[in-house]
């Protein structure tokens, strides 16, 4: 078995644990009245109260995957199964374990944060603490640094912090649509594990395949018409791993590349999402209110403004997270000359959602708003 058979297998696996571990929390949260009441909030649209523990759900789908994994790669049932190459690596576990265990933890809490806040309703204040105290765990102890700043080791840790908890807020926010943020997070997460396999960054490639697997394990039950929705514990988990990935992905192999411009891929990767974050505070401060108060600014909202069915804006937002992550994966193995075509595609592809996201519906209000001849 070859590193990728153990990538495809960890991901069928953790699909497989989410498919089982998701009505069974879903359940859990019926019976114990855990549930997305639509009242609760003005900004919240779906008809009916909708269990929230999505984020136990997919949490535990992942977790049992890679204690599945770490169980197999100490059994004597190794040896026989797994090729060389996977053998001469599976030692190196031992050297990565402490930040594995960190990484985990930071994970677990962040899912408990959120829910927490999604049964207590936290204030802003206390959530951005919440969110900053468990990235300082996954960077001060998990290792998870963007390591370009290497010259600044500060300016690397500050960094890596703020960028776990921009993540956390960026898929909080994208939220706002069944199925749009967990199949964004799943199409990501695969586009991570490829980009660490191609780097022979293996235990980053399982663990953004383990991940990849609990995300399109639990979008069965969360696409349009939702059964279960992530709520803030599987959002903020979410958005926690991305961030994860991203950093660990940043990491540099001279011998790989030819350009260290492929320092931008988790940039690109998750743009649309962090687009959405951008374009929704901006719009916000522009109207005066609260970036965190909820509304229907979101570019998902902007589609169906321009006509289409929410889930035709979701399924347009997926291609065009593919396409941009597509788009700069190139930048692992190209020269400058693919770095920069590979670039300009990418900003090509966030000019026309620009262009839609604004342009359109500028014009579409125009001339909904113009007078109307008499015949």
């Amino acid at each position: 078995m070859s590193w990728w058979n153990v990538y495809v297998l960890s991901f069928f696996t953790a699909l497989a644990s989410a498919l089982v571990f998701t009505p069974v929390f879903r359940f859990v949260a019926i019976r114990m009245n855990i549930l997305d009441h639509p009242s609760v909030q003005e900004h919240k649209r779906h008809k009916q109260s909708t269990p929230l523990l999505g984020g136990p759900a997919i949490c535990a789908s992942w977790l049992l995957t890679i204690v599945i994994g770490l169980l197999l790669s100490k059994s004597s049932l190794a040896g026989g199964h797994f090729d060389k190459s996977v053998m001469s690596n599976l030692p190196g576990i031992l050297n990565v374990s402490s930040e594995l265990v960190f990484l985990c933890l930071g994970a677990v809490l962040i899912m408990l944060f959120g829910l927490f806040d999604d049964i207590h309703n936290m204030s802003a204040k206390a959530k951005f603490s919440g969110q900053v105290a468990i990235a300082l765990i996954a960077v001060t102890w998990g290792g998870a640094k963007i390591s370009v700043f290497q010259s600044l080791p500060w300016l690397s840790w500050v960094v890596s912090v703020l960028w776990i908890v921009v993540l956390m807020n960026a898929m909080n926010f994208f939220d706002n649509m069944d199925g749009l943020a967990i199949g964004v997070a799943a199409i990501a997460y695969s586009l991570f594990a490829v980009s660490a396999a191609i780097n022979s960054q293996h235990f980053v490639a399982v663990f953004g395949a383990t991940m990849a697997g609990a995300a399109f394990g639990f979008w069965f039950f969360n696409h349009s018409p939702a059964a279960i929705f992530m709520g803030d514990s599987g959002s903020h988990l979410v958005g926690y791993n991305l961030a994860v990935l991203g950093c660990l992905v940043t990491f540099y192999k001279p011998d790989l590349a030819q350009t260290k411009f492929s320092i931008l891929i988790p940039l690109f990767i998750l743009a649309i999402p962090l687009f959405d974050l951008c374009s929704v505070v901006v719009i916000r401060w522009k109207l005066g209110k609260p970036f965190y108060i909820g509304d229907h600014n979101h570019l998902s909202h902007r589609f169906v403004k321009m006509g289409l069915t929410k889930k035709s804006a979701v399924f347009v937002i997926h291609l065009m997270t593919l396409a941009t992550g597509l788009s700069v994966l190139p930048l692992l193995w190209g020269n400058m000359m693919t770095a920069s075509v590979c670039l300009i595609q990418a900003f090509v592809i966030l000019g026309i959602v620009s262009v839609l996201q604004y342009g359109v519906i500028k014009g579409k209000n125009s001339l909904e708003s113009s007078p109307q001849k008499k015949k």
